[in-house]
């Protein structure tokens, strides 16, 4: 199993090159060195054919930039000629062309969002304004609860067998017609990973009257990862979300995943308009950015809401031990230099260019001053400031996990001070913050997290 988002790009690139057709070049004619170097390796020779395929094939399909695309391969292959006799050389500059010239390709077939899509994006972005004058702190949530559709759906879940590694069902599952079960098993499906569990979900995704595929599943691994893909229904077969890209029935597509640990992502399928989306939303500290993505198209340009807070942060008075679980009262004075320490926080200041103590005469080298250090890859680091107790100062990182938050301590998080130059154990403080949406805005651009692809 390949983690998505890393090895899809790589795949995709060479299913488009398997799939294309050209004669490489005519090496009767072969005059220069490049020229003999390509036709006398055959690796090279069937690289020049696919790259040829790839060109020709996207030139018959724009209008607009063949003329761009055209100067772009005439450099390319100014590129290429320099290499000359160097085989590693070329076959390095063949295959980066190759992958440009697949995304190019996917870039043609993606979604272009329509007018109706822009008016859904305004939409959203006005409910959670309104919803925000009475609800500043869960506004969006609210409103993506609203906009939250009930399909009607039947689904079902794969067989794993001894390996863990988990198969289509064999026999009809409840509520699937006779028609869509010859048209799933016509249609190759698999799961999204390798191993764990994984459901079936059939429901109309584009409401053309015909019942689409959503396929879920389980991968584990440190991420746990959860990971969704489409397939259009047609009646007699259904057709994998992106197959125009990458014609191969095994191939990979996610329309996103979500990161269960070290991230905090979610999704909420709803309908406005009359269309329905998967409205993914990845979150940080101080903004919640949600995708409108088509379910069953390739997004590149993405209607997006992104919601930014405010926070008031405090430090409790009581505290829980570092070592057991009996609480403790922290004393007003610590509890006031920490709560300064807080309200210089500025999410841009992670790092300093200044150090943030005082660097003495002699001691360690001079980083340990600049900023708290590394951090573990499953909680955020928002801001480094100082925070002094007595004449001590000490070097804090207000964390959290990635903007998670909830009607009970509002966002959760951690300050954690270290004095540098120093062996002792980080010390860790309770941070509470409530928040009120300070802006809501809306774009149209590529997709990040796990939504982009």
């Amino acid at each position: 199993m390949y983690i998505k988002g890393r090895y899809i790009v790589s795949a995709c690139a060479l299913l488009f090159i398997q799939q294309a057709m050209a004669a490489g070049m005519d090496c009767a004619k072969a005059s220069s060195a490049v020229e003999n170097t390509i036709c006398a390796n055959k690796g090279l020779y069937d690289l020049d054919a696919q790259m040829a395929a790839a060109y020709s094939k996207l030139m018959k399909s724009t209008s607009d930039t063949k003329a761009e695309l055209k100067i772009a391969q005439r450099l390319w292959l100014k590129a290429r000629n320099q290499c000359a006799e160097d085989v590693s050389c070329l076959n390095q500059r063949y295959r980066e062309r190759l992958e440009s010239l697949q995304t190019q390709w996917t870039d043609t077939l993606a979604y272009a969002p329509d007018e109706i899509d822009k008016q859904v994006m305004m939409d959203v972005q006005q409910r959670i304004e309104a919803a925000s004058k009475v609800d500043p702190e869960f506004a969006l949530e609210k409103t993506l609860g609203a906009f939250t559709v009930s399909l009607d759906k039947t689904s079902f879940a794969g067989i794993p067998d001894d390996d863990e590694q988990t198969h289509f069902p064999e026999t009809i599952p409840n509520g699937v017609s006779q028609d869509e079960w010859k048209a799933l098993i016509a249609s190759n499906i698999t799961g999204a990973a390798d191993t764990g569990q994984t459901t079936y979900i059939l429901t109309d995704l584009d409401g053309d009257g015909l019942r689409d595929l959503i396929v879920e599943t389980y991968s584990g691994g440190t991420g746990l990862f959860w990971y969704t893909e489409t397939w259009r229904g047609t009646g007699s077969r259904f057709i994998r979300r992106g197959a125009e890209a990458a014609p191969e029935a095994n191939a990979e597509t996610t329309l996103f995943y979500t990161n269960d640990r070290g991230a905090n992502q979610a999704v909420n399928w709803i309908k406005v308009r009359g269309k329905i989306y998967a409205a993914y939303r990845d979150s940080a500290y101080g903004v919640d950015k949600v995708y409108l993505l088509n379910p069953l198209r390739i997004n590149r340009q993405v209607p997006t809401i992104t919601v930014q807070y405010r926070y008031q942060l405090n430090v409790p008075r009581t505290q829980a031990n570092q070592d057991n679980t009996t609480a403790y009262e922290l004393e007003p004075a610590v509890q006031k230099a920490l709560a300064k320490g807080l309200s210089q926080i500025d999410k841009s200041q992670t790092t300093s260019s200044k150090p943030i103590c005082p660097i003495p005469p002699s001691g360690p080298g001079e980083d340990d001053y600049y900023s708290f250090g590394a951090s573990y890859y499953a909680i955020e680091p928002v801001a480094d400031v100082p925070v002094i107790l007595g004449d001590d100062c000490f070097i804090a990182r207000l964390i959290n996990w990635f903007g998670s938050y909830d009607e009970t301590v509002g966002l959760f998080a951690q300050l954690t001070l270290r004095k540098p130059g120093s062996e002792e154990q980080a010390q860790s403080y309770t941070v509470n913050g409530r928040r009120q949406i300070s802006q809501v805005s809306t774009s149209i651009g590529k997709a990040e997290g796990g939504a982009a692809n």
